[in-house]
């Protein structure tokens, strides 16, 4: 039965163990349409005129409960349960996600103005305020003949599996001399492909390990809680999340918007004036300071045909009771007081806001400042979030190759450094991650 509840717990992660996405390709000037899930206004202005994607992928996973490096999982010996070190405490997350951009493409529709249509499918999960002592006792299935004191508060679990498909329309709005601004935006059609959900509320639970007497002189474990338990889930996950698969969920929809803007400061640009038009000289950079500012992923997802339940587990059962149940459902039902049955929650994207500074040091070279801020709270039902992240990449560039090397600062991951490439108009290289810093 505790093997059920760690399944429970954790079948957020099992939906996913893959969270920021594109990291470092994204500020490349030739990431075409690509660039959009960035900032939407940076499809004009673009140093293509039209750009279509077949396929993308990008995978992320950020915690502050378990750390690793890069140097120690390849060698031989590396075991992840005794090599790696945990670091828990009152109040652990876990971050992850999966982002693929599928057939997608844009173009020019004016000099000005540019037009694209995408497609993209998405997993995100968090975990968060867990006690990272809760989670490694539940993790180890924790000794029957030891005591716990399991002190959570309040613990919020999240994950969701959507696809969107979206319209993204960008003008230039100023072009005076030095100063050029554009800006842009992106309304996606969003359809649910999964989604679980819960939390608990001042939750406080005492394991005894021989606290019950029972007939004939022996005693059982016994099992004292406080607190309030809610979870919710879409119709295509049952009751006790051990049957579920991504698939469209019927009345499972929503809209999301994503804005940005870009200003460019172009000292030189009487270089570039001409009379041939605006896209004299569109192959070229002609900033030295680039800012980008955006916000996205404003929605959510409503599924409708999802169920919500409240259990008060106020209480005390004895350890043989709880062992007999078969599963979640049936634990909480006939040990328990359900105390509400409702739909299930709207589920809220990770809406965020991105700040990107790009500085020109030649027509080659680049020296790229990216913030990622969320501003969803972690302490919310049925909400994702990404984890804050500040990114350092110097950077090549050119048409056919670009080269990135990342130095990151990720909530809950510390510092980390990656590299990767660009060989033609599309991502050919990899994302590797180190971490800097032991905690």
């Amino acid at each position: 039965m505790k093997k059920t509840i760690l399944t429970s717990l954790l079948v957020l992660g099992a939906i996913s163990v893959k969270a920021q996405s594109y990291v470092g390709f994204l500020t490349d000037n030739y990431s075409g349409v690509n660039s959009l899930i960035a900032n939407p206004a940076n499809i004009t202005d673009s140093r293509f005129k039209t750009d279509i994607n077949i396929v993308g992928a990008s995978t992320f996973f950020s915690n502050d409960y378990y750390g690793l490096k890069l140097g120690d999982v390849i060698t031989s010996d590396f075991d992840f349960d005794t090599d790696g070190k945990k670091y828990p405490k009152d109040s652990n997350n876990f971050f992850g996600n999966a982002d693929v951009l599928g057939p997608s493409f844009m173009f020019n529709l004016t000099p000005t103005s540019s037009l694209a249509v995408f497609t993209r499918g998405r997993v995100g999960y968090n975990v968060n305020k867990i006690n990272g002592d809760t989670f490694e006792s539940l993790s180890n299935d924790f000794d029957e003949n030891d005591d716990l004191m399991i002190d959570e508060e309040d613990v919020y679990l999240t994950a969701n599996a959507w696809a969107e498909i979206g319209i993204t329309y960008a003008q230039v709005l100023m072009n005076k001399d030095q100063h050029f601004l554009k800006g842009g935006i992106s309304l996606k059609y969003l359809q649910g492909m999964g989604n679980a959900y819960a939390s608990g509320k001042d939750i406080t639970i005492d394991y005894d390990a021989d606290g019950t007497p029972l007939p004939g002189g022996q005693t059982t474990g016994s099992i004292e809680s406080v607190g309030e338990v809610n979870y919710g889930h879409s119709d295509n996950i049952d009751d006790n999340f051990e049957d579920f698969e991504v698939e469209i969920v019927d009345g499972a929809t929503g809209f999301g918007v994503d804005l940005g803007a870009v200003y460019e400061w172009r000292p030189d640009y009487a270089s570039y004036a001409s009379t041939d038009g605006a896209n004299s000289f569109k192959h070229l950079n002609k900033y030295k300071l680039k800012l980008a500012l955006s916000i996205s992923d404003i929605g959510s997802i409503n599924y409708k045909n999802g169920t919500q339940n409240t259990y008060d587990i106020t209480g005390t059962v004895n350890e043989d009771d709880f062992e007999n149940e078969d599963n979640l459902e049936d634990l909480l039902n006939n040990l328990y007081t359900q105390t509400s049955v409702d739909a299930s929650e709207k589920f809220a994207l990770p809406t965020a806001l991105h700040f990107n500074v790009d500085y020109s040091l030649n027509n080659r070279f680049y020296l790229n400042l990216n913030t990622d801020f969320s501003l969803r709270s972690n302490s919310k039902v049925n909400t994702n979030r990404i984890p804050t992240m500040v990114s350092f990449t110097p950077r090549f560039e050119s048409k056919w190759f670009s080269f990135y090397m990342p130095l990151s600062i990720t909530q809950g991951s510390g510092a980390q450094w990656g590299a990767g490439f660009r060989a033609r108009t599309s991502i050919c290289g990899f994302w590797l991650c180190h971490d800097l810093i032991t905690k």
